[in-house]
């Protein structure tokens, strides 16, 4: 074997610059870049440099040999003539790793068995004996890339991927991989940082990989110093007193390095769950005086001023994979940046986003961007200079008074603002302050605590904002195809930037959530299960809400007028109430004095949910909830009440049911069997939220039939007077 070789060092997209970099630090030399690798020309020295110190790799390979094929035949004599017995026993163990496809190779799978069968028929013994498959933890690991006709063999000297550094037993959700963690690190300038004596801090730190990776930067300790295994550990061709030579050397590197006083290094992490494996996390990594990690949000960390600290903040916020989670992710940005304004100016920061446009929320420039990837996802790197001069602040220029300037502001006054609303949420915001004085006036006359603030009053901002006491509901309406999604996107964002601060109500108690077309019972499906009721009150009764699990919240609010009216008509009465959801017309017709309520649904959890309704208020004994289809209870039910409420579904198809219910089609059966249940003098309220909805011209042909849908709305529904449509039936 020559004193020199190739050499290919794989990494994550996007790190090859920087690996080049890192990589001529270390000695590789001819040093080139390809999609998610670069290669060199290095010595045996070299190659374990780059396996004990690469921060930024994830596997080092040495070429063996190249050589070009044109099929299977021609791959199996390639890696044949190569004198195996050099590098591996025939008592050994083998795995095999294939990558691309061509001249014939149709699956990798299929190309590493070609190259296994190839290097065991090499090293057959006479007596038969020949290395065996290990994938988990081979003697030799053999890489084989085929690449436009031309195979590329090379040995695997790392073994494990280097990223792997062995102090990360416990991982959270998303885990930032330690390689990745380190490239941040790396441009966002902690080297020179730590360098200077600097500090470090992580709002949001998880399980603390980046201050773990951070630490070993400043404290000169290799990433894999740790690592016991490697792919050369019972390769023939390794050189044990070489290898030890690199190892004591980085070994004494780390003792002096960690002898120094440790930098401030600091994590905070509001999921409790993730505190202790954080902890063990640093404590594997021996860095527990260097690195401590507290249970904090990301308001209240705090570095520390008295000492004259300054420093790098550094994060990696979740980026929000479910339905309505942009709301939190908005106020974690906006927090952010009010923290970074707050406590830690002439800082620096950097901020790894996969939303970057949530990134401009901050209310900071940053002055630099870098694309990443993270597996997958695109990802963006924000770096931040946390100065005065890059706040994003409430006013562009100092108000004159008599004709004098002001005094310019100090930058602690600037620091303190919160960030200033686009023009966009500005008009917004006026505008639910304006519905807020109107409606609120009347919501207080008439006692009621729950109603609709703000219904795309403005096209632009295509939203429904509920107000539910100091709680605020939003559903965010599919946008149009026409519109760019970009747009709309930004349009939420400056829409719910402004609601807190409009409104006056804490950033926590805002649920977003987003009202795509829905089919079938899709509407009623769990969303979340955080389980949290609320109780809220409406014409003398408390009822139950739920702002999260959902995409209703249990109380359709349009339907107030309505309720109230069967609480007015309901004394005496026996009263049905079909499609019942959760029941809150049956609390009210009970709270008026009806003599019995049967309340019927398909769903369990709606009747579950209606039951509880009725104990909060003391009703149990004569209110019944019947479990089952409508049409088929319907059927089968020969008892008469004098007061009926039906607020069907537009569609619904649960397995419960036999075929499908269509308003449409099927409302005047629905009618014919419900009228038949009516005891003499008896009345129907019906009602639905279909849009394109038309009631059959015969029903009023046979019974009375009055539309009562304007009587049916309050004021904080004038404005959407398609909500839904109502009718007051009896029989003639």
């Amino acid at each position: 074997m020559s004193d020199r070789f190739e050499l290919y060092l794989t990494c994550p997209k996007g790190l090859e610059g920087l690996l080049a970099e890192e990589a001529r630090g270390l000695g590789l030399e001819d040093v080139r870049e390809h999609t998610s690798a670069i290669r060199g020309t290095a010595d045996m020295e070299t190659a374990y440099r780059l396996c004990l110190w690469s921060r930024l790799g994830n596997r080092v390979l040495q070429v063996l040999k190249r050589f070009n094929m044109k099929n299977a035949d021609d791959l199996y004599d390639g890696i044949n003539e190569v004198e195996w017995q050099d590098h591996l026993e025939a008592s050994g163990s083998l795995a095999v790793e294939f990558s691309g496809h061509g001249s014939g190779i149709d699956n990798t799978h299929f190309g590493a068995l070609k190259v296994k069968d190839a290097i065991v028929d090499k090293l057959r013994t006479s007596s038969g004996e020949r290395p065996s498959v290990d994938k988990l933890n081979p003697d030799l690991r053999v890489h084989l890339r085929l690449e436009r006709g031309e195979a590329i063999l090379s040995l695997d000297l790392s073994g494990h991927s280097l990223h792997q550094r062995g102090y990360r037993l416990q991982q959270g959700a998303a885990p930032l991989k330690e390689n990745l963690a380190a490239a941040v690190l790396i441009r966002a300038g902690w080297p020179r940082i730590a360098a200077e004596g600097g500090a470090l801090a992580d709002p949001m730190c998880g399980v603390g990989t980046f201050l773990v990776e951070a630490a070993m930067i400043a404290a000169d300790i290799a990433p894999n110093l740790r690592r016991e295994r490697w792919g050369f550990s019972a390769w023939l061709g390794h050189v044990p007193a070489l290898w030890r030579k690199l190892h004591d050397e980085a070994l004494a590197r780390a003792a002096a390095g960690l002898a120094r006083p440790p930098l401030w290094i600091r994590g905070y992490e509001a999921d409790p769950r993730l505190i202790q494996p954080g902890r063990n996390n640093v404590e594997r990594a021996g860095l527990s005086d260097w690195v401590k990690i507290y249970q904090g949000e990301v308001g209240s960390f705090e570095p520390r001023p008295d000492q004259n600290q300054k420093g790098l903040v550094i994060c990696n916020p979740p980026y929000g994979e479910r339905l309505g989670d942009e709301a939190s992710l908005l106020y974690l940005y906006q927090n952010l940046g009010e923290r970074l304004r707050q406590a830690c100016l002439n800082w620096e920061a950097a901020v790894f986003t996969g939303a970057p446009d949530l990134g401009k929320r901050m209310g900071i420039r940053s002055h630099k961007q870098y694309a990443f990837w993270n597996g997958a996802l695109p990802c963006k790197l924000l770096l931040i200079k946390v100065q005065p001069d890059q706040f994003v602040t409430g006013e562009r220029r100092q108000p004159e008074r008599n004709g004098e300037t002001a005094e310019p502001r100090s930058p602690a006054a600037v620091a303190s603002e919160p960030a200033r609303l686009s023009e966009g949420g500005q008009m917004f915001a006026n505008r639910l302050q304006k519905n807020l004085k109107q409606l609120g006036k009347w919501a207080k006359r008439e006692n009621v605590s729950c109603y609709r603030l703000y219904d795309a009053d403005m096209p632009e901002y295509a939203l429904a904002i509920d107000l539910y006491q100091d709680w605020v509901h939003v559903q965010e309406y599919a946008a149009p195809r026409s519109i760019d999604p970009e747009k709309a996107q930004a349009r939420l964002f400056d829409a719910l930037a402004a609601i807190p601060q409009a409104l006056g109500i804490d950033q926590s108690r805002v649920v977003v959530k987003r009202r795509e077309r829905q089919s079938g019972t899709r509407q009623y499906e769990r969303q979340s299960t955080q389980g949290q009721f609320l109780e809220v009150q409406e014409g003398g009764v408390k009822l139950l809400v739920n702002l999260t699990d959902y995409l209703d919240t249990g109380l359709f609010l349009d339907h107030r007028p309505m309720r109230m009216r069967i609480q007015h008509e309901a004394a005496g009465k026996r009263f049905l109430n079909l499609f019942c959801y959760t029941a809150t017309a049956s609390v009210h017709a009970a709270k008026g004095g009806a003599r019995s309520t049967t309340s019927v649904d398909l769903s369990k959890t709606y009747l579950d949910w209606a039951r509880r309704n009725l104990s909060l208020n003391g009703f149990s004994d004569k209110n019944r909830l019947e479990q089952g289809d409508v049409m088929a209870w319907l059927q089968a039910c020969r008892d008469e009440y004098e007061l009926i409420f039906i607020d069907p579904p537009t569609f619904s198809n649960s397995k419960r049911m036999e075929g499908v219910f269509d308003v449409q089609r099927d409302h005047v059966e629905l009618l014919d069997l419900a009228v038949a249940r009516l005891a003499p003098g008896g009345v129907l309220y019906f009602s639905n939220n279909f849009r394109k909805f038309q009631l059959d011209e015969n029903l009023a042909q046979r019974y009375a039939v009055e539309e009562i849908s304007a009587q049916s709305l309050d004021p904080d529904f004038a404005r959407n007077s398609k909500i839904h449509r109502a009718w007051k039936i009896q029989a003639r």
